[in-house]
């Protein structure tokens, strides 16, 4: 049984996270985190989740359950991973980081607290998008030489970052594979969870290589994974295709 805390509960993708977590047999959450002030703290995690009382209640702190959590999972806000991160070294507590907009300093933070404990941190938890990098690498190491190449990125208007950690990610991986700067157009529309896309474009022909997430589920259920993956490692930094073993 992997034992599982969550920050942000009372957000969107803490609350999907919460969910999927409560119908997973190999999964058991025994810690629920909100900040001070937030109208979940206090209340039982089946009255957030409106799946009956679980006997977990939301605290503004890790909490009693700290000793017996096997991984803490975040996708709040980039300052607020930065002081979780500096929590869970400190009490020995593994992480998944699905956070995006999170600057090269944090990344810094986070990099140095994986010397002490285990983490993920990918601006990506879906499968299709984890495989999808590795289709841009091979496309742009054969293509980009030759073709103009462009990303582009669509999310809902509450979207905090732009352009996206999942767009910026492609644009590194472009430029590793081929060399070249790509522009990225990132568009911030209705209620779209996330679409990314990259066209190469020839003299003779086009390709477009495309992942469009129709549901925040998708997020939570790699999130979850990446949690069983993560649960006894001693430490280290981890990404989402060392957990789906991609290479």
């Amino acid at each position: 049984m992997v034992k599982i805390g969550i920050f942000g509960i009372g957000g969107k993708m803490g609350r999907r996270i919460a969910h999927l977590a409560a119908g997973e047999r190999d999964i058991e959450i025994v810690s629920a985190v909100e900040k001070d002030g937030h109208p979940v703290i206090g209340k039982d995690v089946g009255e957030v989740l409106g799946i009956g009382e679980t006997g977990i209640t939301v605290l503004s702190d890790t909490g009693e359950g700290a000793g017996k959590i096997d991984c803490m999972i975040d996708f709040t806000i980039a300052g607020a991973v930065l002081e979780h991160v500096k929590i869970c070294a400190d009490r020995n507590i593994p992480m998944v980081i699905g956070t995006t907009g999170i600057d090269h300093e944090g990344e810094k933070v986070i990099a140095e607290a994986s010397k002490r404990i285990p983490i993920v941190f990918s601006p990506n938890m879906a499968i299709g998008v984890n495989l999808l990098f590795g289709l841009i690498r091979e496309a742009s190491r054969v293509l980009g030489p030759g073709f103009s190449v462009k990303v582009d990125e669509t999310h809902h208007v509450h979207k905090k970052d732009s352009p996206s950690g999942t767009a910026k990610m492609i644009a590194r991986i472009i430029k590793e594979a081929c060399g070249k700067d790509v522009p990225v157009a990132a568009v911030r529309e209705g209620e779209v969870i996330g679409n990314h896309g990259v066209v190469f474009d020839g003299e003779y022909e086009t390709l477009e290589i495309r992942h469009n997430a129709r549901s925040r589920d998708v997020f939570a259920a790699g999130a979850l994974t990446a949690a069983r993956f993560v649960a006894g490692k001693r430490r280290g930094l981890f990404s989402m295709a060392d957990v789906l073993g991609l290479g």
